[in-house]
């Protein structure tokens, strides 16, 4: 199996305890990320998958948002597209069956604090890889496909990255939706109806700091604005 699978299981059971912490708090899940998903990702951890993190309610910002970094220790932006899930997606769901489940795409930014080098798989996973915030545009409902579209990043009114093959870094949406609820299955967890999965970050993620404002764009998905102070 990929990786040290008692580390996968420990960071696992640590991040869905806090997950559930959360919980009892009365904060409201409302969806997965996936992370470590490039070529690069998994050769790092040893993994033959990504990592699954949690997302919460209080996480969510507007398109627009002002966020402080000042505190973050190394401030992480990602571009990246969020499936929207109207059908829960079993653990030995067909590829098809997967793609039926989708609701619709939308745009997406998630803002990570990577505050430690990410060298242990369950110290990566109790931390929920890394995650602070994320960002959710409007859903397209009638996408077929993110296969081919192109997707941009500005920082300052400056093109800093950009692709036309967003599935080369998180490997192919639907597979990678297949494996993540065969995986959550082993922790008693699944994609349900109504989840956001953030899908990864298609253009190797920003180094940001205080005082950037960034535009994130991607056809058909349109785009979205933060500014970080």
């Amino acid at each position: 199996m990929s990786a040290d699978t008692a580390r996968l299981l420990s960071g696992m059971r640590v991040q869905l305890a806090r997950r559930d912490d959360a919980a009892r708090d009365g904060v409201r899940q409302v969806g997965w990320k996936l992370g470590f998903g490039s070529p690069s990702g998994l050769e790092l951890l040893g993994l033959d998958r990504p990592l699954v993190g949690f997302l919460l309610e209080k996480g969510l910002l507007p398109d627009a948002a002002v966020v402080d970094v000042a505190s973050w220790t190394h401030p992480v932006l990602e571009p990246e597209i969020a499936v929207h899930l109207g059908q829960r997606v079993e653990p030995d769901a067909s590829w098809d069956e997967v793609h039926a489940a989708i609701r619709g795409y939308s745009a997406a930014i998630e803002l990570a604090d990577v505050d430690r080098p990410p060298r242990d798989v369950h110290e990566v996973l109790a931390g929920n890889i890394f995650h602070r915030h994320f960002i959710v545009g409007s859903v397209d409902t009638e996408l077929l496909t993110t296969r081919d579209l192109a997707v941009s990043a500005s920082i300052d009114g400056r093109e800093v990255a950009s692709t036309h093959a967003p599935q080369e870094l998180t490997g192919e949406v639907i597979e990678m939706l297949r494996l993540t609820a065969e995986g959550l299955a082993t922790y008693g967890e699944s994609l349900g109806a109504g989840d956001v999965v953030l899908t990864g970050s298609m253009v190797p993620p920003l180094q940001v700091s205080a005082g950037m404002h960034v535009v994130t764009r991607i056809d058909r998905l349109g785009p979205l604005t933060v500014t970080l102070i």
